[in-house]
Formats: C-alpha cells, sequence, structure tokens
C-alpha cells in the first residue's frame, strides 16, 4: 500500500518520533519506521528514537514491521497517542536487524553517536574561533602521503605514464604547514585522512583528523591548549567525566598528569633511560611492546587524562630536536584512560634537516620492503622560504567521540566504517 503524504499549500509538517517531544500535542503527522506491533497498537521509530501510537479503529491495510509510515495523531491523556494513517509504504526487502545498514542504525543506536559525533565538531568549531583561528580545508590528494615507516597510504591508480603519480593523504601536514608559511598564524581543520591496514576496535582505515597548528608557539603551549580543548569537550559533550578501563570514571576537573618518556620507563617497566634510547634506536619492536604491555596501562591507572612527552629522537617524525638534548625530541601524545588521543609537536622548521630525515625515511622504507613514496618538494620549498617556530597536534575525531559515548568499536561512531562500505 502507498499514499500521498501530501503537497498542498496547507500541507502538514511531519516530524520525526525523536523530535515529538518538542511538537504540539496535536493533531500533529509523525513520520517514521514501524518496528514494533502488538494489535492495535505501533511502534514507530526513527535512529534517535521511538513513539508509541495507538491505530484509530477506521484504520485499514495493518502496517508490517519494517513499513514507512505518516500518521495523523493527537495526544491523549496519560500521555497515549491516538493515530491514524495516511502514508504507508512496504519494502521490497526488509532489514534485518543489526545484519544491514538500517539494522544497524536502529538495532544499535548509532544514530545518537552521529549526533554526539556533530556535537563533538561543533564544540571544537566553538573552541577555535573563540581564539582566533582560521578553519582551512587541504586536498586529500597529494603527490606525497608522508614517509613515517609506521603508515602506509592509498595510491591512485595512473592513467598513463604522463600522469603523475597521487596518494590519499595519510595526514593534512605538510599543506597545513605550507599556510603557516604563507603567513597564517593560527589554523585548523577536519580532515579525512587514510591509512590502509588500520582495522580494529581503535582503528579505521578512513578516518577524521582534527589537527591545528600555531605560529610561533612552544610545544609546553600546545599541550596546555590540548588539555584546554579536550577538557572543554569532554565537558560539555557528557556528564563531565568519562570511563575508560571497564567502569572506572576519569576525573576531567583534575590537571592533565605530565610524564616524560624515560621517567615514565623508569617508573613503570624499569629500564634506563639508556635503555630507553637503545631499544628506541635499534629493537623498536622492544620499544613498542614495552610501551604497549607496560606504560599505556600504568597511564591508564592514573585517574585522569596523561601527556607522555620527550620522546627519543628517533622517534621523531617530524619534531624538533629538544633543544639542550638532541636525543630527544619536541614530540607528545596525550592518553585519556587506555585511549591514545593525539600526537603532537614542537615542529621542525629547518629545511636541511628535514630533507636529510625524508631521505634517510625513503632509504629505511626501501631496506623494509615498504612502498617508497616520492619526496614533497613544495614543502620542503616552504621550509626554506620560512616556516615560522610553531607547534602543532593530530587528535582523532573518531577516538574522541568513543570516550564521550563509552562506545567499545571506533565503528560505532561512524556513519559507515569500512565493514559496512
Amino acid at each position: 500500500m502507498q499514499t500521498g503524504v501530501g503537497t498542498g499549500a496547507a500541507e502538514m509538517e511531519v516530524v520525526s518520533p525523536s523530535e515529538v517531544q518538542a511538537a504540539s500535542a496535536g493533531p500533529i503527522r509523525i513520520g517514521g519506521r514501524v518496528v514494533g506491533i502488538d494489535a492495535q497498537t505501533l511502534l514507530i521509530a526513527d535512529a534517535f528514537g521511538s513513539l508509541q501510537l495507538e491505530l484509530n479503529a477506521s484504520s485499514t491495510a495493518p502496517p508490517a514491521i519494517d513499513d514507512l509510515i505518516v500518521v495523523e495523531a493527537s495526544q491523549q491523556p496519560m500521555g497515549r497517542w491516538q493515530a491514524e494513517i495516511c502514508y504507508q509504504r512496504r519494502p521490497i526487502k526488509p532489514r534485518q536487524p543489526n545484519t544491514t545498514e538500517h539494522g544497524r542504525l536502529f538495532g544499535r543506536g548509532v544514530g545518537a553517536r552521529l549526533r554526539k559525533r556533530a556535537e563533538v565538531m561543533a564544540a571544537a568549531r566553538r573552541f577555535f574561533a573563540e581564539r582566533g583561528y582560521l578553519e582551512v580545508d587541504t586536498p586529500a590528494v597529494v603527490p606525497c602521503p608522508g614517509l613515517d615507516l609506521h603508515l602506509d597510504a592509498f595510491a591512485l591508480q595512473r592513467q598513463g605514464n604522463s600522469e603523475p603519480e597521487r596518494y590519499l593523504n595519510t595526514s593534512p601536514e605538510y599543506q597545513m604547514k605550507r599556510l603557516l608559511a604563507g603567513g597564517m598564524s593560527r589554523i585548523f581543520q577536519f580532515a579525512r585522512c587514510f591509512r590502509r591496514g588500520e582495522h580494529g576496535r581503535r582503528h579505521n582505515p578512513e578516518f577524521v583528523m582534527l589537527e591545528w597548528y600555531r605560529a610561533f608557539a612552544s610545544m609546553g603551549s600546545m599541550m596546555q591548549q590540548t588539555e584546554e580543548l579536550v577538557r572543554s569537550i569532554l565537558t560539555e559533550c557528557t556528564e563531565g567525566s568519562v570511563t575508560a578501563l571497564g567502569d572506572r570514571r576519569l576525573d576531567l576537573a583534575a590537571p592533565f598528569a605530565r610524564i616524560s618518556v624515560c621517567e615514565a620507563f623508569d617508573r613503570y617497566a624499569g629500564a634506563s633511560r639508556a635503555q630507553v634510547l637503545q631499544w628506541a634506536d635499534d629493537d623498536e619492536e622492544r620499544f613498542f611492546r614495552v610501551l604497549i604491555e607496560k606504560i599505556e596501562p600504568a597511564l591508564a591507572e592514573l585517574g585522569t587524562a596523561a601527556f607522555l612527552f620527550d620522546y627519543p629522537s628517533s622517534q621523531a617524525s617530524l619534531a624538533r630536536r629538544k633543544p639542550g638534548d638532541e636525543q630527544l625530541c619536541e614530540r607528545f601524545e596525550l592518553y585519556v584512560g587506555d585511549l591514545e588521543l593525539c600526537n603532537g609537536f614542537g615542529e621542525l622548521t629547518d629545511p636541511v634537516e628535514q630533507r636529510e630525515r625524508l631521505v634517510s625515511d625513503q632509504r629505511k622504507r626501501a631496506a623494509q620492503d615498504l612502498a617508497v613514496y616520492p619526496i614533497d618538494h613544495r614543502f620542503l620549498e616552504a621550509l626554506e622560504q620560512g616556516l615560522p617556530p610553531c607547534a602543532g597536534n593530530a587528535l582523532g575525531v573518531d577516538r574522541l567521540v568513543q570516550l564521550c559515548c563509552n562506545a567499545e568499536d571506533i565503528g560505532d561512531t561512524m556513519p559507515f566504517p569500512v565493514q559496512w562500505i
């Protein structure tokens, strides 16, 4: 059965089940999907909520589960809704709960998490606008996706040898730093990033990165601003605390802990500074195993968020070496419970050292039989023309939403995680 909703000048607006609380007591028109039937009682829903209705006896062609309907309804005593169907359509292929796209949205509460995702992004935009940052939008298709040994990019298929190689970016860092060199002093963006082989409860090959840079800022000031941002968003978008390690609540009002990498390895793994530097240089597998198995769980037990900073210089990526101690670099990561949320730098601005690092990374990738990506020469030209002293940070938006929703899987914070594409 299918009937028209109406297109006349006096057409009544249709609201969804989750919007009814804000609507008039009636008569109103409500549209949704049938998710439950009991005699003359219907339960209709959208992705955010449901509403129980009692059908008038005059209603014909009783609906079936999964029908899309519009009813004209009036609220009765005791909060009951009396309704009559004015539009009804039966899908050719009914959904299967939790095994289809519709089942995922209606059956697992993903819609509410997408609403929370929008709240998180809106809160971040307000935060940066209040501090004079400009939102920018750099390309997702780039000539070099980055040369980090631990990241693999998606290459685009070329149409003939005359077309240059292009990749989906793993980070917007190069292009954002070019904007800094061009005179933009405070910038941020929500960038779609792509990394091959990243699957799991906290990884998806396509994700959203909140990345921001500030000219003439130090690593310390960037850590402080990161603390203000994360506390602001989590406070606004939760009840003032978040859950980690099962049912443990983290105190967001307390100052975020700060601990250097060498101090953390000494305190929680009994490793000396010399051992930490040697592992980072010559035995990365051991360095990261100790970090994951001993350091990260210990940070999660602190009861508040924690910064881990001053990484060995072999783990610098695009961070500058620490003045006065070049065995270390100005890099930090923020952990909220057991979740690593962001990766920030006091940025390297020396074009000579940056070129040397990129060439070295190419050699290391080749030695490990990894794809060797070209160097982004326009990025280096920007450094040569003068990149001001600056600091930046890259924060995983999907993970931040995970915290706000206490979601077990990062896919539950996305409209379409990789398994639903």
